[in-house]
């Protein structure tokens, strides 16, 4: 479509254009039913087979093995900060967090709230400019889990193998790269997401839990709040959120359509290449703020020789078709968000003006 910008925001992100025109297409009629998706019976045909499919797609794709269930709910990330420990931390116990940026502090505020938790690493020295090395924190044998954000949106690090915890179960918040590399599951025991990253809109909440850790939960919790709720019944507990399960369902055909997580994952570092190499040719005119080996291929943080340059950078990329390229306010800069959907000509389009404006001004 000939108005459709580059939009790099960092959530709600841009969706494939093929599935939203095929939801654009099935919204009023769906499949002939009269009526739309989101005005249908969850308990209906219609709705019970997009919510299988959605379920049976993220399997697939990411190979879940069997030994896991997958769940989706509403909440979005945020709630599985107090969710999880409410649900893990038995009476004596403790976790045990990773402490890499906003999200990871967040996540442990939360915890906090709930059960007794220890941070066994922490980045803020260094102004979470990095993530941790495996010989730079210790796993407690009495932990009941580890918990880590995989990828900090706000400052642009990723964890590019995921650590080793031995025989503790290592919790993973991967909302800002799910979809876009494969997960070794023999190294977690619950991973999850929010949907609107690489996976759909806002609404949704992606949870991917061994059953051995779902035996271990509490029995006193509500029932919204329980895992064990939701497992058995494959996230129907409840009315779910229809629209935001429909688009993850579309999202993920449209993953699988171009060759599932070989190709997104060969697209992300295309994309970010792209752009790091940009930045490393600038001789210091573009800085990246983060370690080069956990920068992330999913948010390209940089900074310009001033902040007024930034601003300028960011106006002028606005008015050239690129959108939401400042970075996030507790941190300032610029900031490319390159989720699965972003075309690489949106990538090789920033490079180019990365190019000009540095040419116009340096």
């Amino acid at each position: 479509m000939a108005n459709r910008i580059y939009n790099f925001s960092a959530g709600p992100c841009t969706l494939p254009l093929e599935a939203l025109e095929k939801a654009q297409a099935e919204f009023v009629d769906y499949q002939g039913a009269g009526m739309s998706i989101i005005e249908m019976s969850h308990r209906g045909k219609h709705y019970d087979a997009v919510h299988h499919e959605a379920i049976a797609s993220v399997r697939s794709l990411l190979t879940v093995p069997d030994n896991f269930d997958i769940l989706l709910l509403q909440g979005g990330a945020t709630l599985q900060f107090a969710m999880l420990p409410m649900n893990l931390i038995a009476q004596g116990m403790t976790a045990e967090y990773v402490l890499t940026g906003s999200w990871s502090k967040k996540a442990i505020a939360d915890a906090k709230k709930v059960g007794d938790i220890r941070v066994i690493w922490s980045g803020e020295k260094d102004n979470f400019t990095r993530m941790p090395k495996q010989d730079e924190f210790q796993v407690g044998s009495d932990a009941a889990y580890v918990h880590i954000c995989s990828n900090e949106t706000i400052g642009g690090i990723e964890f590019q193998t995921l650590p080793d915890t031995g025989n503790v179960p290592l919790v993973a918040d991967m909302s800002s790269h799910i979809m876009s590399r494969p997960v070794d599951f023999s190294k977690v025991g619950m991973i999850y997401a929010g949907a609107q990253k690489n996976l759909g809109p806002a609404g949704a909440a992606l949870i991917i839990i061994r059953k051995d850790l779902l035996d271990r939960c509490r029995e006193d919790l509500p029932s919204y709040m329980s895992y064990k709720t939701h497992a058995p019944k494959d996230s129907m507990y409840n009315t779910p959120p229809v629209f935001a399960v429909y688009m993850l369902k579309l999202t993920l055909d449209w993953v699988a359509s171009i060759g599932g997580l070989a190709e997104v994952e060969r697209r992300a570092i295309q994309r970010s290449d792209l752009l790091y190499n940009t930045i490393a040719e600038s001789n210091g005119w573009y800085r990246s703020p983060v370690e080069k080996e956990t920068r992330s291929r999913m948010n390209v943080c940089f900074r310009l020789p001033s902040e007024d340059l930034e601003k300028q950078f960011i106006g002028e990329a606005l008015a050239a078709g690129m959108s939401n390229l400042k970075g996030h306010r507790s941190v300032g800069g610029c900031r490319a968000s390159m989720y699965n959907a972003m075309p690489i000509e949106g990538a090789e389009k920033l490079a180019q003006f990365m190019l000009d404006f540095k040419n116009k001004h340096a």
